[in-house]
Formats: structure tokens, C-alpha cells, sequence
């Protein structure tokens, strides 16, 4: 059991795992919100210190650099994949085409500076506690975000994604990733807790109905980037209150 959530661990961080193959790991997505508790507490503990002695936007860049580092960035480069495929106009297989592309185009680039940006101006304008709860509920919710897509979407086409979706057509997992996401959000977050939880629920269900009508379905890139922008969503919404 340990080598198989240990394997969850290395696909969302750096950790290495030497069971890493994705039917291991799309079988117990379902913790994957344990992993945002355990990236969050990290990350934010991190910020919480640095913003006991520096400025809050040398605080904010360093939190972002730890972010990149801790989790790989490899989310990030499916945001940019996304962005190209939504950007590109025809149908939906040129759009997924776009997305495989190896080289980012504009819209890529752009979204990964607009994403990077966003980060770092909503995270400096929370100090000390402020900062680490809304760093740790925040990465919660990414985290969920790509359960609940999981479990509610459909494949544009086979690939990285397909094991995903098809574990988590299993309602009783999304209820476990449920329950262990909304424990400590509402125990730490209460009224903005659940307002973090709904605008999680809301944004992922928006993106489910953008990616169907685009791509027919979700992929990979689709999955790393509804991660990024809930967390971004959800560190504007807590410092936005």
C-alpha cells in the first residue's frame, strides 16, 4: 500500500518512486487532495517563514520558485499545451494536434507568464498564517480539480488520461477524494473554505463543458492544466475576501 501511494507522491512532485506507472496511480487518484495537503503544508510553512523577515514580493517569487521546484513544473507544461489547442481555430482533431505539439506557441507562452504573474501577485498580498492557510487550501482544491474532472469528463482520445478517467467513473473514490477535501477546508477555512470549495467545483465544471466542446473530451494537458488554474483561482478568491 505505502509503494502505491508513494507513486501518487512522485507523479504530482519530484519525490522519486520506483512504482510509478499510471495504473498504480490512476487507481488511488483518489488521494490525490492528500498530496495538495502535504505540497500545501510544505510550500506554505515555507512562506509562512520567509514572510516573518522579508518583503511580501520577494516572499512571493520565492514560493513560486518552491512550487516549480517541489512539483515539477510538469503541470505547468499542460497548461501551455492547453492554451495552444483552445487558441487554434478548425476542428477538434487539429486542436488536439496543437496540443502534442512538442514546440509552445504563443498562447502557451503566454499563459504560462499570465499563470506565473497571477501566482506571484496573489500570494504577495498575504502575510504569515494568512499566507500558509492560503497557500494550503488553495493547492487542496488543485488538487480535487483534477479528481472531480476525472471522474465527471470523458477522454478526448486515449492516452496518459484514459486510466484516469476510467477509475474515477467510480462515484465511491470521488466521495472519498470529497470528504478529504472538504475536512480541512472547512476546518481551517470555514465560510471561505466552502466558498474555495464551490469556486473549485464551478471552475472545473466550466472547463469540463469548454474541453468537450473543444476537444472533445479531456486529456493529460487538460488535467495539468485545470490544476494550475484552480490554484490560481482559489489563492485570488482567499486573498480577494
Amino acid at each position: 500500500m505505502f509503494k502505491e501511494i508513494s507513486s501518487v507522491f512522485s507523479f504530482l512532485t519530484i519525490i522519486p518512486s520506483n512504482n510509478s506507472n499510471l495504473e498504480t496511480i490512476a487507481k488511488y487518484m483518489y488521494i490525490f487532495p492528500i498530496v495538495g495537503i502535504v505540497i500545501g503544508l510544505i510550500i506554505g510553512s515555507i512562506g509562512f517563514g520567509l514572510s516573518l523577515f522579508l518583503d511580501p514580493l520577494i516572499v512571493s517569487l520565492l514560493v513560486v520558485v518552491s512550487f516549480a521546484i517541489l512539483t515539477g513544473i510538469h503541470h505547468s507544461d499542460g497548461l501551455a499545451d492547453f492554451a495552444d489547442g483552445l487558441m487554434v481555430k478548425g476542428t477538434k482533431e487539429k486542436k488536439l494536434a496543437a496540443m502534442k505539439d512538442l514546440v509552445t506557441g504563443s498562447a502557451g507562452i503566454v499563459a504560462i507568464v499570465l499563470n506565473i504573474t497571477g501566482l506571484i501577485i496573489a500570494i504577495s498580498l498575504s502575510t504569515g498564517y494568512q499566507l500558509f492557510l492560503a497557500i494550503l487550501l488553495s493547492e487542496i482544491c488543485a488538487k480535487f480539480s483534477m479528481v472531480l474532472m476525472a471522474s465527471i469528463g470523458k477522454s478526448a482520445s486515449l492516452g496518459s488520461n484514459s486510466p484516469f478517467v476510467e477509475v474515477m467513473k467510480n462515484k465511491k473514490k470521488l466521495i472519498l477524494a470529497t470528504i478529504i477535501t472538504i475536512i480541512p477546508l472547512i476546518v481551517l477555512g470555514n465560510t471561505t473554505g466552502l466558498l474555495l470549495f464551490g469556486a473549485c467545483v464551478g471552475l472545473t465544471l466550466f472547463l469540463v463543458i469548454l474541453t468537450t466542446r473543444s476537444f472533445g473530451g479531456i486529456t493529460g494537458d487538460v488535467l495539468g492544466a485545470t490544476n494550475e488554474l484552480t490554484r490560481l483561482a482559489s489563492l485570488l478568491i482567499f486573498v480577494s475576501i
